[in-house]
């Protein structure tokens, strides 16, 4: 194993303030196909975790996992690096942090790495985009990756639809959700609701209770759609007067149809006393008759 007093690998620099698309090549994961070239290999106790690193918590099955995987095949990606500012002759990990760890359980005693001069800017960018494409990233935190790279750091939906190999309109639906109700966040952060649902109630005064009302019935995104177009207090119906008229409302009918010579029906308003009186004439002659009788 080397030790801390060998000289250490020459950095290599690439210059700061270098652009996303830059950053993302450095980043974008490694396939077993084409694996990316390391720099150089470190001594495993010279490589050092970033103490500002976003990510505290990593799964321990996980990284069992992966752990086993790097026993078996390696180190596939190199992680990136940049010499430690606070201990010299150290390096301080910048993106690949899960790797370190899974290659100290799987007991290697070096890791191939990348040797960036990253600004300490750019190391709070690698580490957003790197979070991004966690493949299980909810949809409101990978939202927030999106807004902190724009409001941070200036990019537009644009730019990050290009380097991230996404569609704007994809970035642009996710950025909408940030919108929402903290509660309803809360849905779409611990997968009770769908991006899909989230969509939907993005500016509905009833956000809130519309998404108990889906989590209730276990709705789908068709389903909810229909539902916020309804709203939570859709307008009543109004009841249908019953085709059951009383021995009253009968006489009169006959009565009035008596004496006009005329159809006569009557229809009261259910819990009124108004109500609608019509008159069914037979022709025209039979009108003429009655706005004659009419006209005095």
């Amino acid at each position: 194993m080397a030790d801390k007093s060998d000289s250490a690998p020459k950095p290599k620099t690439r210059g700061l303030g270098r652009g996303l698309s830059a950053l993302m090549a450095d980043v974008t994961p490694a396939t077993p196909e084409a694996p990316k070239r390391p720099d150089t290999h470190l001594p495993i106790e010279r490589i050092r975790p970033n103490p500002d690193q976003p990510r505290r918590h990593f799964d321990e099955a996980e990284l069992k996992e992966l752990a086993d995987s790097v026993t078996r095949r390696g180190v596939i990606q190199p992680i990136i690096v940049r010499p430690d500012p606070t201990h010299p002759g150290d390096y301080q990990i910048v993106a690949g942090e899960r790797r370190w760890r899974a290659s100290q359980l799987a007991r290697l005693h070096e890791m191939p790495v990348l040797i960036r001069d990253y600004s300490e800017t750019d190391v709070l960018e690698i580490a957003i985009i790197e979070n991004i494409q966690r493949a299980n990233l909810n949809p409101v935190d990978e939202a927030a990756g999106y807004r902190a790279l724009m409001d941070r750091f200036g990019h537009t939906q644009e730019q990050l639809a290009t380097a991230l190999g996404k569609s704007r309109p994809y970035i642009a639906n996710l950025l909408r959700l940030l919108a929402l109700p903290d509660d309803v966040q809360g849905y779409l952060t611990d997968g009770s609701l769908s991006a899909g649902h989230g969509r939907c109630l993005v500016g509905h005064p009833e956000a809130s209770a519309l998404a108990k009302r889906i989590l209730q019935g276990g709705l789908s995104v068709r389903a909810t759609e229909k539902l916020v177009k309804q709203g939570l207090s859709p307008k009543p119906r109004q009841p249908r007067p019953s085709a059951e008229k009383d021995a009253d409302t009968r006489a009169l009918e006959a009565e009035l149809a008596a004496q006009l010579k005329m159809g006569v029906s009557i229809t009261h308003k259910p819990g009124g006393e108004g109500g609608t009186l019509a008159l069914h004439y037979r022709d025209l002659d039979q009108l003429d008759d009655l706005l004659r009788a009419l006209g005095g």
